[in-house]
């Protein structure tokens, strides 16, 4: 879910859903002038300032005192996830709670970690962590070397997207940005976790690190692949981290996935199923692999969108085309439809485009095509 539809969300109907759990346990609040608070406030702010509103409001309606308040809260949380249930399906609305002690827990640490660990058992605790890595860092490392050992997978998985450099929806963490080694060293023990969630995360780590060190980054995937025990494990956690590198043909990161630049992989033939596709509409893309060579090979195939800017340059956007394995003296077609639906994080701009496919980091010539106007949307 994207966090302009998640917004949506954030409301007295939120509120509600908050209050309601609050008070099964023995303490009450106004359900209703709750709700109404909310609403009277949230109309037209965006997603973290809603969110605060409602943490905010439930401030104001718990106890002063900051731990018989966390105590309320952590009692309202419910039964913990299983893999595969979604924090945005099945708890949405405990990110308030999160908030909560994100705002007002930093003078009770030890308290608030340990509130946060109950937390992402049934929502997530990725976003009030990063506060007090800022201000009680050494305490929370050591928590959540901790993390990383837990029974719980979302607790596991807490352990990783917490300390991610650049945690999306969140601002970056300058100090891991500059040397991860830190994160490396809690992520090297959940490559290989039997948790798909906690894996993902890893994944998502690896791929922030390459952002800002690159060989690092290849580094730490080369080790982990040399010293896996589960090896489909660490391949799939290898391809999806370093899936930057790899779109942008980086020959070591395309080489571990095996999928090494090789001069007989070449795209033989790239078909637009229409040269001006609408705003709001999309266009099938599909492209020829071909094998010159005597050997079967691996191949990654992306595309790149270059998308016309607002001053007539064209940027380009990278998508994933498919990974195919060609047969000696032949070739394969993969193909997939582009949406260029409406969203609120893209400005489409009509007019001549362009398109180019890449096999394993080579990429064809570029093809124009003309996006014709329909629905635009702003960032």
């Amino acid at each position: 879910m994207s966090e302009y539809g998640l917004k949506q969300h954030f409301t007295g109907e939120c509120a509600r859903e908050i209050a309601k759990r609050i008070n099964r346990g023995s303490f009450r609040i106004d359900t209703e002038g709750y709700a109404a608070a909310v609403d009277a406030k949230v109309e037209g702010l965006e997603l973290k300032d809603r969110v605060l509103i409602l943490a905010d409001e439930l401030r104001k309606r718990l106890p002063d005192d900051y731990l018989d308040a966390l105590d309320i809260l952590v009692d309202s949380l419910g039964a913990e996830l299983r893999e595969g249930e979604g924090m945005f399906n099945e708890s949405w609305f405990l990110m308030p709670v999160a908030r909560f002690v994100e705002e007002f827990g930093l003078e009770h640490p030890e308290h608030s970690l340990a509130a946060i660990e109950e937390i992402t058992k049934r929502h997530t605790g990725e976003y009030a962590i990063r506060p007090y890595l800022r201000q009680w860092h050494e305490l929370t490392m050591q928590t959540v070397e901790s993390w990383a050992g837990s029974k719980s997978h979302n607790v596991r998985r807490l352990a990783t997207e917490g300390i991610r450099p650049r945690l999306p929806w969140h601002s970056r963490f300058e100090p891991f940005i500059k040397d991860p080694r830190p994160v490396i060293k809690i992520i090297d023990r959940l490559v290989e976790d039997e948790s798909l969630y906690v894996r993902t995360s890893v994944a998502n780590n690896l791929n922030d690190i390459a952002k800002d060190h690159p060989e690092l980054a290849i580094t730490t995937a080369k080790r982990w692949l040399a010293e896996a025990k589960n090896q489909k494990r660490a391949l799939w956690v290898v391809t999806k981290g370093l899936r930057g590198l790899i779109k942008a043909g980086n020959p070591a990161a395309l080489a571990l996935v095996g999928a090494e630049p090789d001069p007989s992989i070449c795209v033989a033939d790239v078909r637009l199923s229409t040269s001006s596709p609408q705003v709001g509409q999309g266009m099938e893309i599909s492209a020829r692999i071909s094998n010159s060579g005597d050997e079967a090979r691996d191949v990654v195939v992306d595309y790149q969108v270059y998308f016309r800017r607002a001053n007539g340059e064209l940027r380009p956007a990278t998508f994933k085309l498919g990974r195919v394995r060609v047969g000696p003296r032949s070739s394969e077609v993969v193909s997939k439809r582009h949406s260029f639906k409406v969203v609120k994080t893209r400005t489409y701009y009509p007019g001549e485009q362009g398109l180019t496919v890449q096999a394993n980091g080579a990429p064809t010539d570029m093809i124009p095509f003309v996006l014709v106007a329909g629905h635009v949307t702003g960032d």
